[in-house]
């Protein structure tokens, strides 16, 4: 309980960096994923967790988990590709979308397969309009 008055630290949070997984490449404008807390491309798989865009190409290929980071960005909507076979319909507008790989969502989670990226907001010729979870 305060008992008087304290400064409080604030940021933004439009931008956050991560440390990279060991053996990862991440590319620039990619949908980037954490899996234990380390950043990596988006990819179909279960209990990920979708941190944003990549502000930038993070190549950890040859290092070891966190020995750099990649700045990702999720405070605005994205335009991701739709899934061909899967696609995000206009009904799926405010519903959520799942990862497919580092720059295409689905409508579905593919059976069980696909983790959330975050809720259709829009959708036009280019793409989803998606908003990170």
């Amino acid at each position: 309980m305060l008992s008087k008055m304290k400064n409080i630290h604030r940021r933004v949070g439009r931008q956050v960096a991560h440390p990279v997984a060991a053996g990862a490449k991440i590319f620039g404008g990619g949908l980037v994923v954490l899996e234990g807390g380390f950043a990596k491309p988006g990819y179909t798989a279960t209990n990920l967790i979708a941190a944003g865009m990549a502000d930038a190409s993070a190549d950890n290929s040859s290092g070891a988990a966190g020995a750099i980071t990649v700045t990702v960005s999720r405070d605005d909507w994205v335009r991701v590709p739709n899934d061909i076979g899967d696609p995000v319909t206009r009904a799926s507008i405010n519903q959520p979308c799942f990862i497919v790989d580092d720059e295409t969502v689905a409508a579905t989670d593919g059976g069980g397969t696909r983790s959330e990226a975050g809720t259709v907001r829009d959708l036009d010729d280019g793409g989803v309009w998606i908003e990170f979870a």
